[in-house]
């Protein structure tokens, strides 16, 4: 089994970084901004995630960051994507200003299609590709 891009240490620290699917430009209005800004506190209050650093780009993200409490690496990233693709995708749809609302949810759903875990939209891209950063 591979061991790369994958989170080994339970108590390491991680640069993590994800994009949306086909690099969609979503990070671009305040109120989108605003849902991922949320998600981070939730898993912060609630999942054990230990933000060291973090950067909101136009398309993608980039982490560093631990844990505390039960919730491991994966489980963490796996429900910050999960809440911020189901809000993100219905804050798209039902925001009557986005004017490039029918062609990113077209984008999504044919990218949902294509997966077979996935029921409708995809919004992230499924790799993640976490970096164990060594602190001396």
């Amino acid at each position: 089994m591979s061991t790369k891009y994958k989170f080994l240490d339970g108590e390491g620290l991680y640069f993590v970084s994800f994009a949306t699917i086909s690099w969609i430009d979503v990070f671009t209005r305040p109120i989108y901004i605003n849902i991922f800004c949320e998600s981070i506190k939730y898993c912060q209050q609630n999942k054990g995630l230990n933000l060291h650093a973090w950067c909101l780009m136009s398309n993608h993200v980039h982490l560093v960051f631990s844990r505390s409490g039960i919730h491991n690496h994966s489980d963490i990233l796996r429900d910050l994507k999960k809440f911020t693709s189901k809000n993100l995708l219905e804050a798209i749809a039902n925001n009557p200003a986005e004017s490039r609302k029918e062609w990113m949810m077209d984008m999504f759903s044919s990218a949902g299609q294509k997966k077979s875990n996935n029921k409708n939209y995809q919004f992230w891209q499924q790799d993640n590709h976490p970096i164990e950063l060594l602190v001396h």
